[in-house]
């Protein structure tokens, strides 16, 4: 089956900018899409220093749903928002006043990320983090998902007014440009080695290593069960492993709120947005009920996947239905975009003219 390579380099332009990351792009560029991929044949997509966030998500996701492996390279600076204070991939336009708006959320990553099969998904990573950032995630650490491999470094700020290089990512293109893959890990180790020795061995990186999920994990099973069709077995196991969660820890904990997520996006596989909307505005209002703020990412996400969901539904009474309560929720839980509850009630304006 054939590879996914997603290439993102980005990093602010102007003074805010802590690294060169585009400038690693034509030395990965060099390297034959196979060996990128570690397959026969790959699709590579290449991001330089965009501008939009949602640009960004939109390439993500669609390399995301590719059905074979996905090996994703991302070189670039972390920043915090300063409303929530959750990691950025600072853009193009990212000023440390415009994070929120102008960033790539990392738990966008994370989110898209979170259903592809056990094994398929490598993340390599090379990042510098601004002094606030540095800080945080001494404590904090980076989430990229639990069911991705994910290996690189995160480096602290360099020195005030000097750019940094993606040396990490330097090391693996070079390395893959010998025509040889190493396994993820090795490739890793010797990476590091050859950073270490361009920034004569400070030893200062935060050093990322997560090989992915064990044999056996259930989203594992449930992904390879979507991979191959088997949509309803798929939502069978998930809505076990959910009711075994709400019967354990309650049906508004973390643990079966995740299971609820899940089959939202099963149901999305299986092209039934009129379940993956109601799911997922069941996951919002639990949540919001928990007590999260409405800013919260796992809100905010569970009401965009609830409003795109919506947006596909073809039945004007199931549509009008759903709507209404999307329209109550969007009052609440305004997320990223502008317009969104404007969105909203202008469709809903429009459905009840059709009857």
């Amino acid at each position: 089956m054939p590879g996914t390579v997603l290439l993102l380099a980005a990093s602010p332009v102007g003074r805010g900018c802590l690294v060169d990351a585009a400038s690693v792009l034509p030395v990965l560029a060099a390297v034959p899409p196979a060996v990128l991929s570690g397959t026969d044949t790959a699709n590579v997509v290449e991001l330089a220093d965009p501008l939009e966030p949602q640009a960004v998500l939109t390439r993500l996701r669609a390399a995301a749903a590719a059905p074979g492996p996905l090996t994703v390279y991302v070189a670039g600076q972390l920043q915090l928002d300063r409303r929530q204070r959750l990691p950025h991939l600072a853009l193009a336009r990212t000023t440390p006043s415009t994070v929120r708006y102008t960033a790539l959320p990392w738990h966008w990553i994370r989110e898209e990320l979170r259903l592809r099969p056990s094994g398929a998904t490598t993340l390599l990573l090379d990042l510098h983090a601004d002094q606030e950032t540095w800080q945080w995630l001494r404590t904090s650490p980076l989430d990229s998902g639990r069911n991705n491999a994910v290996y690189g470094r995160v480096a602290p700020p360099p020195a005030r007014r000097t750019v940094a290089v993606p040396s990490y990512m330097r090391g693996v293109a070079t390395i893959l440009r010998s025509g040889h893959r190493p396994p993820p890990d090795e490739l890793h180790e010797q990476a590091l080695a050859r950073a270490a020795a361009d920034t004569a061995g400070s030893g200062a990186d935060l050093v990322l290593t997560a090989p992915g999920p064990v044999a056996g994990d259930p989203h594992a099973v449930i992904a390879a069960a979507v991979q191959s069709g088997r949509h309803g077995d798929a939502d069978a196991l998930a809505a076990r492993h959910e009711r075994a969660a709400a019967h354990a820890r309650g049906p508004a904990s973390e643990d079966a709120l995740h299971w609820t997520e899940v089959r939202a996006d099963l149901a999305m596989f299986a092209g039934d947005p009129v379940r993956s909307c109601r799911a997922w505005l069941t996951v919002a209002e639990a949540r919001l009920g928990a007590g999260q703020p409405p800013q919260a990412p796992a809100v905010e996400a569970a009401v965009d996947r609830a409003h795109h969901q919506w947006g596909l539904i073809r039945d004007a009474g199931r549509a009008r239905e759903l709507g209404a309560a999307l329209a109550a929720l969007r009052g609440r839980v305004p997320g990223r975009r502008e317009g969104a509850l404007d969105h909203v009630q202008r469709e809903l304006s429009r459905l009840q003219t059709q009857g």
